[in-house]
């Protein structure tokens, strides 16, 4: 029960430094290739600091990791699960958009119906 409680908690820790777009951007960026830090904050257009920022916590927290080559540092997703689940969430954030959507949709018909 404590193993599951910890895992909870981790859980939960994930979640919340993860609550950043920026970071979950990099970590869509990411999931396409290994890339560099200036590469990065190019595709983001955002300064190479604040990206240094985000990937230095990513780094610490065993998301990303990273190579030296050169002056350049280069970034990689650790698992590539991360990525998944993350895609898996915003499939159903868009899922549940549509839904709120069509439901809207349904409400203003009534609306108009009522109305005539």
């Amino acid at each position: 029960m404590d193993n599951l409680k910890e895992l909870y908690r981790m859980h939960a820790d994930f979640c919340k430094f993860m609550a950043n777009p920026k970071r979950i951007e990099i970590l869509f960026l990411l999931g396409e290739q290994e890339i560099c830090v200036d590469e990065i904050a190019r595709k983001m257009d955002v300064k190479v600091p604040n990206i240094s920022q985000h990937l230095a916590v990513m780094r610490e927290k065993g998301v990303v990791l990273a190579r030296r080559s050169g002056t350049k540092i280069y970034y990689s997703l650790s698992n590539p699960k991360t990525l998944q689940a993350c895609i898996l969430m915003r499939e159903a954030m868009v899922e549940h958009m549509e839904r709120s959507k069509q439901m809207k949709g349904k409400g203003d018909e009534h609306e108009i119906r009522d109305n005539h």
